[in-house]
Order: structure tokens, then sequence, then C-alpha cells
């Protein structure tokens, strides 16, 4: 499994290249990014002097986010898939097999018709996607405090996901599996080695504190290995199914860290190298 990086913990960390450099100097071989910060460094250095520097650094694009609002009214989807076309294939010349959206666990919308809504919303962005050669990782969120922020439950557990998986029926829809959403859910070893490796499209690793499981905030989050989430078990059951893909640290905090991208990389190489001894691996 390849160790990764979002910019959610890692401070100001510069460019996207300082970024990818920052991150290599402290072992990660990934980083996470837009598209539009893959289209600004083509555009700035051009698109093969982008690619040598990434294969000079020694690290891979981990994922993009989805850039459509699908949550939202039927003419704000149709705005941004013209953008998701030009990203789906800024992504497909950096390498980048993965793009990435959360679904948050209640609505105020009717939660019947908003499944339907989203089901052919995503359909159509996975097939977009699917052209380029990229997968489309969805993200159940678990924290108990967001299944009741809006009016209607909407999904939040891996087993719902995978049932809205199977039902937008596109071969290149995964799992975005984040560490903090399996422990907010109650899940465990089982429902991960229950898994596929093909079925996960990227995961998330953080840690939580020791509190309540039920008060557990989204927004408030550890770095790995600082917490109460057993992560050894998390990335061996992981690593068992067969998994080869990234494992991205993603920090949510109320405020954004002080400190510089140089410590806060370095702290969270540290937390990575105390979950994968947990884990028994390398």
């Amino acid at each position: 499994m390849i160790k990764g990086l979002t910019r959610a913990g890692a401070g100001d960390a510069g460019s996207l290249k300082q970024f990818a450099e920052l991150a290599a100097r402290h072992g990660f071989g990934a980083v996470d990014a837009s598209g539009g910060e893959l289209r600004q460094w083509a555009e700035e250095a051009g698109l093969d002097a982008a690619l040598d520097a990434l294969d000079a650094i020694g690290v891979r694009i981990g994922s993009i986010g989805l850039p459509v609002e699908w949550r939202e009214s039927e003419e704000q989807f149709r705005a941004g898939l013209p953008k998701l076309a030009q990203d789906a294939e800024i992504a497909a010349q950096f390498g980048v097999t993965a793009c990435c959206t959360y679904i948050l666990p209640s609505t105020d919308d009717n939660a019947a018709r908003f499944m339907a809504v989203a089901t052919r919303r995503l359909r159509t962005c996975a097939r977009l996607l699917g052209a380029y050669g990229i997968s489309l990782g969805l993200e159940f969120v678990g924290p108990h405090h967001l299944r009741t922020r809006w009016a209607n439950p909407f999904i939040w557990s891996m087993e719902d996901t995978l049932e809205w998986i199977a039902a937008i029926g596109e071969p290149n829809v995964g799992l975005l599996l984040d560490a903090y959403h399996w422990y907010t859910t109650g899940a465990d070893e089982a429902a991960i080695a229950k898994l596929r490796p093909e079925q996960i499209t990227h995961v998330h690793l953080n840690d939580a504190k020791a509190v309540p499981v039920e008060e557990a905030l989204d927004n408030d989050r550890l770095y790995p290995g600082e917490g109460v989430i057993d992560l050894g078990t998390f990335l061996r059951t992981l690593h068992r199914i067969g998994y080869k893909g990234v494992v991205a640290q993603e920090i949510l905090t109320p405020e954004p860290p002080r400190e510089s991208a140089e410590t806060l990389i370095a702290r969270s190489a540290e937390g990575f190298r105390k979950a994968y001894a947990a884990a028994g691996l390398a």
C-alpha cells in the first residue's frame, strides 16, 4: 500500500510540486490534488516537464476530487459536467485513476427522490470518468452528529454504500474507505475482510479522540497513531485482502493547523510509521 497525503492536515505546503517534494522527503509516495492544480502545473511548466518532475520526485497523484455539485439543483449539476471532463482529461494525462466524493448521511430533501436523482447523476459522472480510465470513489460519512444534521436520514454505512454502488451499476464505482468513518459507524475487521480489493477506489487514514463514539465530530480528528482507532487492524486487513492502492492521510480540524507544513508532514510520517508498525507492515 502506498502512503499518501491530502492537503487536510498538511498545512500550507505551497504549490503542487512543492507539496509533492515535501511528501517525498518524509517517505510518502502519493499526494491528492485537484484537477485545477494539475492544469495549472501543466500550463505553467508544460505537461512533459510536470510529469518528469513527478517522476524525479518519486510521487504519484493519488486522487482528484469530484468537481461536480451533484447534491443540489439539476442546473448546478449540468453546469459542472464540462469541468469534470476537463479534470478527467488532465488527470488521465497525469496517470490518475481515482476521483472521489463524499456522501452526507442526511438530507433536507425527500430521501427517496434524492436517491433517485443522485443515482442518475453519479452514474453520469462515472461514465464520463470511465472514458478516461478513472474510477469514482464514494465515501460514506459516519459521525453521528451529521446523521441528524439535516431532516431526513440518508446513507452512512459501508453496507448501504455498497448497495448504492451496485444500483449505480457502473464497473468503475467503488468505495473511498476512511478510517474515521469505519470507526464511527462501528464497523469492524470483518467488514473490510468481506471486500474485494477492486471494490476500494481510495483510502483515508486518520485517528479519533478518546470520547464516546457518538460524540466524535467529523472536523475534530487526530493524526494517525495519536488516538483510539485500531489502525493496525484497519491496515492489516486491507493488506490481507490485497489492496495495493493509496492510503492518504486526511485530518479535518476545527481550525487550520498553525505549524509549518514541514513539521506537520513529519508528524504525519511518524503517525504512519506507528500505524503501519501496529499492522505488522513496513
